[in-house]
């Protein structure tokens, strides 16, 4: 990697996942001093979230700007950045994109997805088709996006980045001599750690069973329950364990994804002591964690990079709705009963260097960013502009208006939303009766991309 002399680099985002992914990939380019600005919208990360989010990252909070959006163009203006990271869900990307069309300086811009991302999805790629790179994180998403793109005509270039969260770290040591899970030369023996130095802080045993929460999968009420009883199973399993149930936000926070069933509703009243709720960042959950059980989320990924062993639910199947398709080879699915007798398990190594897991050399993003910015100063680098809305201003207002909310406060974004918000739900209608009848694409185990809309009707509105 490159040091970054000279490239003034802001990122736009609003959601907490969209501001920890792009404090931390910008973080791992040398020399680079970026700077965050987050526009309000509903979905808008709280304070606390930020913190939590930044936590680990080279991101200051003065380095943090909040703004509304009818202000987003002219502190662009003023910064004039050379490249900008759109980090957001497929609508507000689009919608800063408009943005970045009225700037006298074009800056180079790059998108991305805030963890694992296979499926590729349709609408994934064409609300970033205007960006001039898309950052994915394994081969495998590379292929897929590239596959997705050559399917529905769109040609956004795909860079290959490290995931932020899956660089390899060390655990942090117990203060006994702790045995690590490596094998040394090739002999089978066992490296061993000796005891930190005496000002070494003491950690806490790593115990815990974490439980990543995820707000899309799955999606049935009575799914949801199943795990909530699995947790309250294992935290009674062994009450010398805790069991931590790690949820992204607080009572009156949003996130990135719309949770319809929270699991703080599904668990009993009296939850068992050693079964807790925890707000901390993930890297700060793992230091106690013996295994980490989730149905998909990146925070698999992080526990590996980290050393804890993982299982990833099939108790619900194996399958593109669910999101954890990218595990098939891993070694990693397993059901709820092994969760609770906490038999936890690492990656196959044939798996991990095409899904997340490939050499740091391997990962040229930055090098195809510093080439476009070199295009654009020299004039070379035609814009990707973004395609003027099929419905004219009415249908721009709309979009502007569904994104931002109740940031919006023009008449006629409440006029589009009055009109438009009918309109789109009858067509949403309209394409499922349209969809194929055996799932098409969704249902296709032997490809890693969809072309039909997403199952989860997961509104950006709130």
């Amino acid at each position: 990697m490159t040091r970054a002399s000279g490239i003034r680099v802001v990122a736009i985002a609003d959601a907490d996942s969209f501001v920890k992914w792009a404090a931390s990939l910008l973080g791992s380019v040398p020399g680079l001093r970026p700077h965050l600005l987050l526009v309000r919208t509903p979905l808008t990360a709280s304070i606390e979230q930020q913190r939590t989010a930044l936590a680990g990252t080279a991101l200051r909070s003065e380095e943090v700007t909040r703004i509304g959006f009818p202000e987003a163009a002219g502190w662009l203006a003023g910064q004039r950045p050379d490249v900008v990271l759109l980090a957001g869900r497929g609508p507000f990307v689009r919608l800063m994109g408009r943005v970045i069309d009225s700037l006298e300086h074009r800056p180079v811009t790059v998108s991305g997805l805030p963890g694992m991302a296979v499926p590729a999805q349709r609408g994934a790629l064409d609300y970033r088709r205007h960006t001039d790179l898309l950052v994915v994180h394994s081969h495998r998403e590379v292929r897929a996006f590239e596959e997705l793109g050559r399917r529905i005509g769109v040609q956004t270039p795909v860079a290959l980045a490290t995931l932020p969260f899956a660089r390899r770290r060390q655990r942090m040591l117990s203060p006994e001599r702790a045995r690590v899970d490596a094998v040394v030369g090739g002999r089978g023996g066992v490296a061993v750690a000796e005891r930190p130095a005496p000002t070494a802080p003491v950690r806490p045993a790593a115990t815990d069973i974490v439980f990543a929460a995820q707000a899309l999968v799955p999606v049935a009420r009575e799914e949801r329950a199943e795990i909530a009883a699995m947790l309250v199973r294992a935290a009674e399993a062994e009450p010398g364990r805790r069991v931590v149930v790690k949820l992204r936000s607080r009572p009156g926070e949003s996130e990135t994804h719309l949770e319809r069933e929270p699991y703080a509703g599904l668990l009993p009243s009296r939850l068992p002591k050693n079964l807790v709720f925890s707000y901390d960042s993930m890297a700060t959950v793992l230091e106690r964690a013996a295994g980490l059980v989730t149905v998909s989320s990146t925070a698999a990924i992080e526990a590996t990079a980290v050393g804890v062993p993982v299982i990833a639910l099939d108790s619900f199947g194996v399958s593109k709705s669910l999101l954890n398709t990218v595990f098939v080879g891993s070694g990693l699915l397993g059901g709820r009963s092994e969760v609770v007798a906490g038999r936890f398990r690492h990656p196959h190594p044939d798996w991990l260097r095409d899904n997340y897991f490939h050499p740091e050399a391997e990962s040229t993003w930055w090098e195809r960013v510093e080439q476009l910015v070199a295009l654009r100063r020299s004039g070379a680098l035609p814009a990707r502009r973004v395609p003027a809305a099929r419905g004219g201003s009415l249908h721009e207002a709309w979009h502007r208006a569904s994104v931002l909310g109740a940031e919006d406060r023009t008449v006629q974004g409440s006029l589009a939303l009055a009109v438009g918000s009918p309109a789109t739900r009858a067509l949403a209608a309209l394409r499922r009766r349209r969809e194929p009848s055996d799932g098409g694409t969704w249902s296709d185990a032997a490809t890693d991309f969809t072309l039909e809309p997403n199952p989860f009707h997961d509104s950006i509105r709130r």
